[in-house]
């Protein structure tokens, strides 16, 4: 492949586009608040309103979620791997069933590696606005999400129905279920019953990583936070690192795989042939394989950021506690 304009393939995080009705919940008091947006792939969101930045997928989809201070994201499940870092804010995380089972709160720069085959949610605990940026497996992660039976039914209370066929149908809009397409079936009680209790001691230490403990592992090379024998051990489809001033040569260097750069703290200079650019904190690169590049920060001072990099691994589920559930492994009809 020749050298191409990166710049078209740079998301600016002041041009990121909101959808906010994204998912089921979008009416649900709590959650009524929160915006979805998907900056690589079409991501997992159930509205055909949702804007994609850029449609083609790397092996993987880049999504974020803004939200205000109190407002969640309702407890939901998926089939292929959740990953997100807390780009500004301060976030709770809860998983079960009833979202009671365990808990962790995450800083600004931290990550979490939610294994599928658990309910997970989350929430801005922070005083202002916060956002957290995820990665999602696979190409086509699109029906890779089911919801908690609560969930669904505070959505019909409020006017909200989620069709067999993945869409959302607004009733207070008077819109109803074409003819032939019945409303998507709750989970059981005896198929909720696969799904395990953990606790935030098994949790915490196998699927959090913290980011100052990432920026200490980044001193000299890049730390690597979810690879096959990394600080987060797994095998999603792809590989995440955290990058500092240092982790890496400034000269230049060829890709061999899709590399996804996603800045968290400080600016960084992408240079190749013809052209450059700066990048700043939000803001997301997708650098296609056999381009050329060198990668610095800009400025001296505090300098991260995440590279998410396809692998040869299935983007199937992600290191759990068990088996996936027999719900999520092969759906539902």
């Amino acid at each position: 492949m020749g050298a191409i304009d990166l710049n078209e393939r740079i998301v600016r995080y002041g041009d990121l586009v909101p959808c906010r009705t994204a998912f089921i919940d979008a009416h649900t008091p709590g959650s009524d608040r929160k915006e979805n947006f998907t900056i690589i792939g079409g991501g997992v969101s159930e509205s055909a309103d949702q804007h994609v930045h850029i449609a083609d997928t790397p092996g993987f989809n880049i999504g974020a979620a803004g939200q205000p201070p109190k407002c969640r994201n309702s407890l939901h499940a998926h089939r292929t791997a959740e990953v997100f870092f807390v780009l500004s804010g301060r976030w709770r995380f809860f998983w079960g069933a009833r979202g009671n089972d365990g808990e962790v709160v995450l800083e600004e720069g931290d990550v979490i590696n939610i294994p599928t085959g658990i309910f997970r949610g989350f929430e801005n605990i922070g005083t202002d606005y916060g956002m957290i940026m995820a990665v999602l497996g696979g190409n086509d992660s699109g029906g890779g999400v089911v919801w908690a039976p609560q969930v669904i039914e505070d959505a019909r209370d409020h006017g909200l129905v989620l069709g067999e066929n993945g869409a959302l149908y607004d009733t207070k809009k008077g819109v109803s279920l074409p003819e032939g397409v019945r409303p998507m079936a709750q989970l059981t009680a005896d198929e909720m019953k696969q799904f395990p209790k953990v606790t935030a001691a098994e949790f915490v230490p196998n699927f959090v990583a913290r980011y100052w403990d990432m920026m200490s592992m980044a001193d000299g090379a890049p730390a690597q936070v979810i690879a096959e024998n990394g600080m987060l051990a797994d095998t999603p489809g792809f590989r995440l690192e955290l990058l500092r001033d240092g982790s890496i040569s400034e000269d230049s260097y060829t890709t061999a795989r899709h590399e996804v750069l996603m800045v968290m703290r400080g600016h960084w200079r992408v240079d190749w042939d013809g052209g450059g650019a700066s990048l700043g904190p939000g803001d997301v690169c997708a650098i296609p394989p056999e381009q050329t590049v060198s990668l610095a920060p800009a400025m001296s001072g505090e300098s991260s950021l995440f590279r998410v990099t396809n692998t040869d691994d299935a983007a199937g589920p992600t290191r759990g506690f068990h088996d996936l559930p027999a719900v999520l492994r092969q759906g539902r009809d």
